[in-house]
């Protein structure tokens, strides 16, 4: 155990020249390829890094189109719905108002008929007083005439009655 706690001096040496070479070697064939993919590494992170805040950026522009793109959108609904409401609004209003010029033109339509049909019936109740007005006459006129005398004087009332003109 004695050797273990102190060493010889050649052991010392080798294991110094052992580890010398192993470290150049690992130098050589492990360290440069190592760093080498570690740099690539370090660089594809900072491609990557770079990617993400470019796409980040695109991502932000894109928002800001779809935001504005939106609120056109909205607009355009907004003033349709208006232009809508608009023309049904006017709609309505044409179809009242051609309403009320039909139902005014009903009006004077039916006005002109009952002022025809009153016509009518003056003109018939008229026809109708004159009939009944001849009929009477003629019976008077009948009863009247049968005597002589009656006859005489109503030709010459009707007579001195009538204007010559």
């Amino acid at each position: 155990m004695d050797a273990l706690l102190n060493p010889a001096f050649g052991t010392i040496i080798w294991s110094s020249i052992s580890f010398l070479v192993v470290l150049f070697l690992l130098k050589r064939m492990a360290w440069g390829p190592i760093l080498e993919g570690l740099k690539d590494r370090e660089e594809e992170i900072d491609g990557a890094l770079n990617a993400a805040k470019t796409a980040r950026e695109q991502l932000e522009g894109l928002k800001a189109d779809n935001d504005r793109l939106l609120v056109e959108a909205r607009v355009k609904r907004d003033a349709m719905l208006k232009e809508g409401r608009e023309m049904a609004n006017r709609m309505v209003a044409e179809a009242k108002g051609k309403g009320v010029e039909e139902a005014d033109r009903m009006v004077e339509a039916a006005r002109t008929a009952i002022e025809h049909e009153r016509s009518a019936a003056v003109a018939e109740l008229k026809s109708e007083v004159a009939k009944l007005s001849l009929e009477i006459a003629e019976q008077l006129v009948r009863t009247q005439l049968t005597q002589d005398a009656g006859q005489q004087e109503l030709v010459s009332r009707m007579i001195s009655d009538s204007k010559l003109n």
